[in-house]
């Protein structure tokens, strides 16, 4: 019986140990796969992240010609009448809010511009001003700007400062609105001639967001004129 007893319990030891021994075969098994699959997802993950290109400000490419250079140089004084006119508006009290957010928009859009179109013409070796720029002739104003479509004079300025109150705000959207036109028809020349295709892509945004500024402007002209 003894004898028995021992042989029983070395063939049941023996199959408990062939039995572990298929469990861990099999745990093993399971975890290659997994530790390949985080390793692979790992490598998938690192190679998109430097795949994925920079969505910085595209760079200005040196190619142009004389209508991108004209673009850039009135649009600077056109872009910084409109800026200066927005914040004669921001500065004054009891400022309808529809007002106040079209000026804040046109001052958080042009301004930016401004800075790209410096850039545009420093990146061609050509001067920001156009009485510098040897473009005599052309009958385009001088460095403020003055004689460009949709231009105010200094005296037009000067009366939008002094109004205040419902006066104020028709003056402002009837002369943003022939400002904004006067840049449209810059910009439209541009897309037409111009070389440049950062110019060019600005241009078609400035048609694109000033006439749907325009079409603001009349519907509250409309609502301020009743």
């Amino acid at each position: 019986m003894k004898r028995s007893t021992t042989l029983t319990t070395l063939a049941l030891a023996s199959a408990l140990a062939l039995a572990g021994c298929g469990t861990s075969g099999e745990e093993t098994a399971g975890e290659a796969p997994e530790t390949t699959t985080s390793a692979a997802a790992g490598t998938g993950s690192t190679d998109t992240a430097t795949a994925t290109p920079s969505t910085s400000a595209q760079a200005v490419t040196e190619e142009h010609n004389d209508a991108d250079t004209m673009f850039a140089q009135m649009m600077i004084p056109h872009h910084e009448q409109a800026v200066q006119m927005s914040e004669v508006m921001l500065a004054k009290d009891d400022l309808d809010p529809d007002i106040e957010a079209l000026a804040n928009k046109i001052v958080a859009a042009q301004g930016p511009e401004i800075d790209q179109l410096k850039t545009m013409l420093e990146t061609w070796g050509e001067p920001t001003s156009m009485e510098s720029g040897g473009m005599e002739g052309m009958d385009h104003g001088s460095d403020s700007g003055a004689g460009m479509e949709g231009m105010m004079t200094e005296e037009q300025m000067q009366e939008l400062e002094a109004a205040e109150g419902t006066e104020a705000a028709e003056m402002y959207l009837t002369m943003m609105t022939a400002h904004h036109r006067g840049a449209i028809d810059m910009a439209q020349e541009e897309v037409a001639e111009g070389q440049n295709p950062q110019a060019i892509e600005m241009a078609q945004k400035v048609i694109e967001d000033q006439e749907a500024e325009i079409q603001e402007m009349e519907r509250l002209l409309q609502q301020i004129q009743g």
